[in-house]
């Protein structure tokens, strides 16, 4: 078994998201000795897509630039990670309704049509499937599922969309309100957790 463990909370060791990541991915490896694990934080930084990523990733030239090649490397590299792995462990605090803006930079730099999605006359079609996604969703005062979330639905329909349907959330929702039963959900979902 191969785990991507990703984490993207601003938080540092604040953080209840990379607890719950780091919870989950030992509960995986000790139930598969055997399993690698590759981290990776995305608050350290994902770039955003622009003009240069288009005309570099999305355009392909066939001679790039050093520029292009750095931008096309970088891109590859987190599709690669993506790629290896059968399952990915992300953690999702929720910031102001939605996913953190690192976690969008990281969709939208593995949304790589021809190589994890294409088209077809039948519609997109996910080209990452047979992965599994772990998602430590965690909020101060936004309840998943709720009219306010706009984090969990749309994570679950990116990856979807790239071809990973196998999605288990482990929510600790409602910290601000009552942190203590927010982490008792999170640890239920958990112990439901097999590999």
């Amino acid at each position: 078994m191969n785990i991507l463990h990703l984490d993207s909370a601003i938080t540092g060791e604040a953080s209840v998201s990379r607890k719950l990541t780091a919870d989950i991915v030992a509960r995986l490896t000790a139930q598969n000795p055997d399993a690698t694990v590759t981290y990776r934080d995305l608050n350290a930084g994902v770039p955003a897509i622009d003009t240069d990523w288009f005309k570099a990733v999305r355009l392909a030239p066939a001679n790039p630039t050093a520029e292009q090649q750095a931008l096309i490397d970088t891109s590859d590299a987190f599709l690669a990670e993506v790629q290896a792995a059968d399952v990915l462990v992300i953690g999702v605090p929720v910031y102001n309704f939605t996913i953190t803006a690192q976690l969008k930079n990281w969709l939208d730099q593995i949304a790589r049509a021809g190589i994890s999605f294409r088209y077809t006359e039948a519609g997109p079609e996910g080209l990452l499937k047979g992965k599994r996604a772990i998602i430590a969703y965690t909020a101060a005062g936004t309840p998943i599922g709720s009219d306010l979330d706009y984090a969990s639905g749309y994570l679950r329909h990116m990856l979807g969309f790239l071809g990973i349907t196998d999605v288990t959330f482990v929510p600790a929702d409602g910290l601000a309100m009552d942190r203590d039963a927010g982490l008792a959900r999170a640890q239920a979902a958990l112990d439901q957790i097999a590999a």
